[in-house]
């Protein structure tokens, strides 16, 4: 069985045996860790969050290279990454796979190497360029992430945030320029902004062993890239600079709309248990800036009744993307944006509804009144029948335990939380279906 090894400086040599190289160098040519050299050139994070953001950088490709099509369940995974830190003895390795394990359903095993050199290069240029900031705030160009720069910014006229994105391509890229130009335009100096390109490199004669060339879609190990990137940014402004996650309590605990969906076959990218998980490998790791999701007790609904800026909210609101998958719209002729259909797309609409902002206009289909949508011979009707069936009255809470356990003490609250958010998913679909939909609502109350 291969493993995955990542390394940290520009080698040709490749080493013996099986093992697949996953060479972060930003910027070379011999990389098969693909990022963008002028990210790292804005911030010099402590080695400890150096050395956790390595680890799910390789956790990354490492999954995005990795089909779970080649397995026998179609899913689970067998996937050893090996990475460099400053201290191998003590190192919270069982943490790490706890975590990754629970957050991408597969079994990992972890090595840690000692490498005392620096796994990053300092910043460039110390005077220039370099981040100033008061707190690191997640930003997917989604509605909760605008959502929670707007209520942070508004809630502390004095405090300045760095806005952290991840991309490889396709629509995301293009929301979240247009968002930070528009939130620039309004918050001024208060709001930077740093966007990581990192993905699989594709290949080039320079690497010392070129990547297998299947993709996994699934990318279930992303948000611990990306939490422990914005990690690392903080380190770098100092000690208790927090990271803000905003994300919805809802989608967080993402309870399985079908029997289907258990375990993580349902994403556990903001779940609760997840970020319990992370926080302990982070403290443990040595990574001391907290992190906080202001939303993990609300409805996404919610979010938008309580921002102190609900015009400036509502005009940006169309821009953002809540989409799993923003391209489908292209093979249809349709313009491309929020497709309408999908699970988070869903979810947005209900919300919008909240606040009297839902406009079908704003979607490529219209889940409302669209027929085709509950076609059940068509791939696009999956997630609509599913959120019928998953916000039906009276569905037991033990149903939310399915995705994973929750945190002790809060059990009550995480179930709330649940138990509002698809009464707002349940009340929008029946206040406005129409046609097919109408007569499925009426039948399933």
């Amino acid at each position: 069985m291969s493993v995955f090894v990542v390394r940290t400086k520009t080698l040709r040599a490749a080493e013996e045996g099986d093992d697949v190289l996953l060479d972060f160098v930003p910027g070379s040519a011999h990389a098969t860790v693909q990022a963008g050299q002028g990210f790292f050139r804005s911030f010099t994070p402590t080695r400890a969050a150096a050395d956790l953001m390595l680890l799910s950088f390789g956790a990354y490709v490492t999954d995005r290279i990795s089909a779970r099509s080649a397995t026998a369940d179609a899913w689970t995974r067998d996937l050893h990454l090996q990475f460099p830190v400053e201290t191998a003895a003590g190192w919270p390795v069982a943490v790490a796979q706890e975590a990754l394990r629970f957050l991408t359903g597969d079994r990992w095993t972890l090595t840690a190497r000692q490498q005392s050199a620096p796994v990053m290069e300092a910043a460039a240029d110390q005077d220039r360029g370099r981040v100033v900031a008061d707190g690191v705030c997640l930003f997917s160009g989604g509605l909760d992430s605008l959502c929670g720069v707007i209520d942070l910014l508004e809630t502390d006229p004095g405090l300045r945030l760095c806005l952290l994105s991840h991309y490889e391509g396709g629509q995301t890229p293009a929301a979240q320029t247009r968002l930070l130009r528009r939130l620039s335009a309004r918050y001024g100096r208060r709001v930077t902004s740093l966007r990581l390109f990192l993905r699989p490199a594709p290949a080039h004669p320079a690497q010392a062993r070129v990547l297998p060339e299947s993709r996994e879609t699934t990318t279930r190990s992303r948000s611990a890239m990306f939490l422990s990137t914005a990690l690392a940014i903080a380190s770098s402004l100092g000690p208790d600079v927090p990271v803000y996650l905003p994300e919805n309590g809802y989608i967080g605990l993402n309870a399985p709309l079908t029997r289907a969906r258990a375990g993580s076959l349902s994403t556990r990218t903001t779940h609760p248990h997840f970020l319990t998980l992370f926080t302990g490998l982070k403290n443990e790791a040595g990574v001391t800036n907290p992190l906080i999701n202001p939303y993990r007790l609300m409805t996404k609904g919610e979010m938008l009744t309580t921002n102190p800026n609900q015009d400036l909210l509502r005009e940006l609101a169309p821009a953002s993307i809540s989409c799993s998958h923003p391209e489908a719209a292209r093979y249809d002729g349709r313009a491309q944006g929020n497709c309408g259909y999908c699970f988070p797309c869903l979810i947005r609409r209900a919300s919008m509804a909240k606040v009297g902002w839902d406009q079908a206009a704003d979607y490529a289909w219209d889940a409302l009144t669209d027929p085709h949508l509950l076609d059940a011979a068509t791939h696009r009707s999956a997630d609509l029948r599913a959120v019928l069936a998953g916000t039906r009255p009276g569905r037991p809470a033990i149903d939310v335990l399915r995705n994973g356990p929750l945190p002790r003490g809060e059990r009550r609250l995480f179930l709330d939380v649940w138990r509002r958010g698809s009464d707002e998913v349940r009340g929008w679909l029946t206040a406005g279906a129409q046609g097919d939909l109408a007569g499925l609502l009426d039948t399933d109350t």
